[in-house]
């Protein structure tokens, strides 16, 4: 038996020899890993996820894991040895946020069911007990579809090119479908019949995953043609899955505004609320929804990708080395950098609460120009820094979100104050500071009444596994109530997009 075992470390890419049964814990506190119990067992800060290998459940572990955290694979590296090859997945990594863990109401079925929540940049897929709603594993992916572009005109772009489409679209099949074989290997479901399987996302995603063609999103008046419930059976689309269930593709509420917000609005309730109430997803794209049980309208915005790292000069995703928390101790700029190491970059969170924090110092003035001697640059911590264009990238995408939002309440008839809760969805609608969300204009509502909901996309899909209707029609009266708005086509939005570009000057 070979002296050495090589370990490969997810999403890094990294990869590395070792002599073989060397502690873990010895190995990656260097790649970024902590330990915040002093390696004791007594927290899950170390966690790692076999992804190929194995490692062992030592006793230690089995409290502080759950069952359907040891079945999708996790193990706490401080209690572990290399005892073999291993492919690793970092915890620090995975957005638990996206694997939705929320209770909800519900009606049994006999039988499994599958929830995938199918994002522009991020897919998470969770196999369910439909019996009594547990999840029984999970697993969460980036997107291969990214590699043809990072948002959704990009991909709609290359889905216009001769067999784009196909291609795009059997990438993206190919990639859940193996996802839904490492769910089921994790649980030891792999023969086990599935009832039914349940797909949401934005409109592109629909399209891009249906094979429908984009051609209508990609001019004005950008509406989908066919943006209905899709149904396929599991073998036409090459998975081989015990039962061929029916694989649902839930339906759009119109333009870009998919069945990832319908699924919002089943988990958040909005349809049933008697007051106003609101929901903001805010991720790669931006959809909003403000209505009550009467009525709801929804819009989708180009916020563009600033609040993921994306267009900014050394933005990144929240990995090690990322800045995630920027605040003011003492009258200076002070930063968290994931995996306490160098900071290299900074994700959307951390450029929210950069700019707020420069605005509070008087680094920033409100229309977003840098105060002067400040060489075109807001030093946060050596060698990052933001430049002018950085902030001007933030200021379209919360310009965008904050005249969205303005722009439905008018139609509405109402005002912010009338509104009685705001539901953040989306990765880094959940990781968001509301402080500083409030303080560059994102936001403007009092912070109790802004509540992080989680991945609401994931949530509602797993509660359209209990409807066990295929009617094409079976959200029709939800759909009924809401009414699609076209932002670009009032003729308001530039001049509140404008003004909502500008940040709050600060509180006398």
């Amino acid at each position: 038996m070979p002296d050495r075992v090589r370990i490969e470390l997810q999403p890094l890419g990294e990869s590395f020899e070792l002599e073989r049964d060397t502690p873990l814990q010895d190995v990656l506190f260097a790649h970024g890993v902590e330990f915040p119990c002093g390696g004791r067992a007594r927290c899950k800060g170390c966690r790692v996820r076999v992804v190929q290998g194995s490692l062992p459940i030592t006793p230690e572990q089995e409290p502080m894991l759950t069952r359907e955290e040891l079945a999708a694979g996790w193990r706490l590296s401080c209690c572990s040895k290399a005892e073999g090859n291993l492919t690793l997945e970092l915890g620090q990594w995975e957005a638990a946020i996206l694997a939705d863990n929320s209770l909800f109401e519900f009606t049994p079925r006999q039988g499994l069911g599958i929830a995938v929540d199918l994002g522009t940049t991020t897919i998470v897929v969770q196999l369910l007990d439909l019996a009594n709603a547990h999840v029984l594993a999970v697993r969460t992916a980036l997107n291969h579809q990214a590699r043809h572009g990072a948002d959704v005109m990009s991909r709609v772009s290359f889905g216009l090119n001769p067999d784009g489409l196909n291609r795009l679209a059997t990438l993206v099949r190919k990639q859940i479908g193996k996802l839904i074989s490492e769910l089921l290997e994790a649980a030891g479901r792999r023969e086990a019949a599935i009832e039914t399987v349940t797909v949401v996302g934005n409109t592109v995603m629909h399209h891009l995953f249906c094979g429908i063609d984009v051609t209508p999103l990609s001019h004005y008046p950008f509406e989908p043609e066919h943006d209905g419930q899709q149904v396929f059976r599991a073998g036409d689309l090459g998975w081989n899955l015990a039962g061929d269930p029916a694989v649902r593709f839930l339906p759009c509420l119109g333009g870009f505004v998919g069945s990832d917000i319908l699924a919002g609005i089943l988990a958040t309730k909005l349809g049933e609320s008697k007051t106003l109430v609101g929901l903001v997803d805010l991720g790669t794209n931006g959809e909003i929804v403000i209505g009550n049980r009467e009525r709801l309208l929804c819009a989708s915005t180009a916020a563009g990708p600033a609040f993921e790292g994306a267009r900014i000069s050394m933005g990144m995703r929240a990995a090690t080395g990322a800045i995630s928390a920027v605040g003011v101790e003492a009258g200076a700029i002070c930063c968290h950098v994931l995996g306490n190491v160098a900071p290299r970059g900074i994700c959307g969170s951390g450029l929210v609460d950069a700019v707020a924090a420069g605005l509070d110092l008087g680094l920033i003035q409100p229309g977003g120009r840098l105060r002067d001697g400040a060489n075109g640059t807001l030093l946060l911590c050596p060698p990052v820094a933001l430049s002018q264009n950085d902030i001007r990238e933030l200021q379209l995408a919360k310009g965008a979100i904050a005249a969205g939002i303005r722009l439905l309440l008018a139609r509405w008839g109402a005002e912010a104050r009338d509104l009685t809760r705001l539901y953040l969805a989306g990765a880094f609608g959940n990781y968001i500071n509301r402080s500083s969300a409030r303080r560059i204009g994102l936001l403007d509502f009092p912070l109790e009444m802004v509540k992080p909901a989680g991945n609401t996309a994931l949530l509602g899909a797993k509660l359209a596994l209990f409807n066990e209707s295929e009617d094409a029609f079976a959200y029709a009266p939800l759909r009924a109530k809401v009414e699609h708005v076209s932002l670009n086509t009032d003729p308001n939005f530039q001049e509140v997009f404008v003004e909502e570009m500008v940040f709050p000057a600060a509180e006398s």
